[in-house]
């Protein structure tokens, strides 16, 4: 449903600004604002973007939780998206989303509706995991390297041959 609204009232809103700022202001000067935005909208997100890339390397470097440079990071990206669609509305989202105190304000409150139940970290190359038990969906088959050097290749062990 919410996808919905989202495809439906977006364009409205949209078309009825290009209304109101082309009749207030004309053709011409609507466009050029249009794709003025969007370049600027793509240089400010890529510095942030940058930036924002930095504080997650770092975070990873010294073993610091890198949830909020992530968060911060995708936000950017769905901003840089914005600001990218032409229009109005969207410019304005998009640039809102460029502000770190707006994005802060919207972590908080996403946050405050999310409930993580546990959560855990492993850096360990030799954790195992149980191996699924037979008879579900698992194959099991052999398998021999043949090199185009070699002029006899291995019998085929499952009766299987090749056309």
């Amino acid at each position: 449903m919410w996808l919905f609204l989202i495809f439906v009232v977006v364009p409205v809103i949209e078309i009825g600004l290009f209304v109101q700022v082309g009749g207030a202001i004309g053709l011409w000067p609507t466009l050029a604002i249009v794709v003025l935005t969007a370049l600027a909208g793509t240089s400010l997100m890529r510095r942030q973007g940058l930036m924002t890339l930095n504080r997650l390397q770092s975070a990873l470097a010294t073993g610091e939780n890198p949830a909020d440079p992530m968060v911060q990071g995708a936000m950017i990206l769905v901003a840089g998206i914005l600001l990218l669609t032409p229009g109005f509305f969207t410019d304005t989202l998009g640039f809102l989303l460029l502000l770190p105190p707006v994005r802060s304000v919207i972590i908080r409150w996403v946050s405050s509706r999310i409930s993580v139940g546990g959560m855990s970290f492993s850096t360990s190359q030799t954790h195992s995991q149980p191996r699924p038990e037979a008879g579900g969906q698992t194959i099991d088959g052999e398998y021999a390297v043949v090199d185009d050097e070699d002029e006899t290749p291995p019998k085929n062990p499952s009766g299987w041959t090749n056309p």
